[in-house]
């Protein structure tokens, strides 16, 4: 049966977002047949709005709706304590932990593989941030990239990147997240580089 080409534009359009499959785009387009059409013009509105109304902080770089972000602008966030993330969604996820510091999003990992160089991400401008940070005194960046090979390999670039400026442990201090069992983990199902790293990051109790 051939679809009306308005159901199997939406279906074409669904299966190009992560995780949604050809079944899944399908049972999202016919699941919105049943919206009311003001639910559907809302809907349609908010996708137009998605762009028009968000850009990246000129600071961080992470979504926003003005120039500068909500954490770049507050007084309470502490400047010279930076994260840096692969995405907005990292950085969401560490400031609902009461993360007192500020992001710095790079909006990718540098992956060979699939021709993303360090050119194609924002590590460029997070140096030109830290320049003036760190000639006034000393600053964390915590590296927070995940811990697959792109992500490491990210952060042991941005490592030293940051120390073939010259910057010394004094003036800019560069640390990792920890990695280890994730809570609710059992020991006997971690594999070797994991359990390791929890033994590593282990902590007074």
């Amino acid at each position: 049966m051939k679809l009306p080409k308005a159901i199997s534009n939406l279906i074409n359009h669904f299966e190009r977002l992560p995780g949604i499959g050809p079944k899944s785009a399908q049972r999202l387009t016919f699941h919105l047949l049943h919206f009311p059409q003001e639910d559907l013009s809302f809907f349609a509105d908010s996708l137009k709005e998605l762009k028009e109304n968000t850009q990246l902080c000129s600071v961080c770089k992470n979504v926003s709706e003005n120039d500068i972000c909500v954490a770049c602008d507050s007084d309470s966030k502490d400047k010279r304590k930076i994260a840096v993330v692969a995405g907005a969604l990292d950085a969401f996820a560490l400031s609902k932990t009461g993360f007192d510091g500020v992001f710095h999003v790079l909006h990718g990992l540098i992956d060979p593989l699939n021709n993303i160089g360090p050119e194609e991400i924002f590590i460029g401008e997070l140096l030109e941030r830290l320049d003036p940070l760190a000639v006034e005194g000393s600053v964390e960046i915590i590296l927070a990239t995940n811990s697959s090979m792109e992500g490491e390999s990210t952060a042991m670039y941005i490592s030293k990147l940051i120390r073939d400026r010259d910057f010394g442990e004094d003036s800019v201090v560069i640390t990792r997240i920890a990695r280890g069992l994730p809570v609710g983990g059992d020991i006997e199902y971690a594999d070797d580089i994991t359990l390791s790293r929890a033994l590593d990051g282990r902590s007074s109790f």
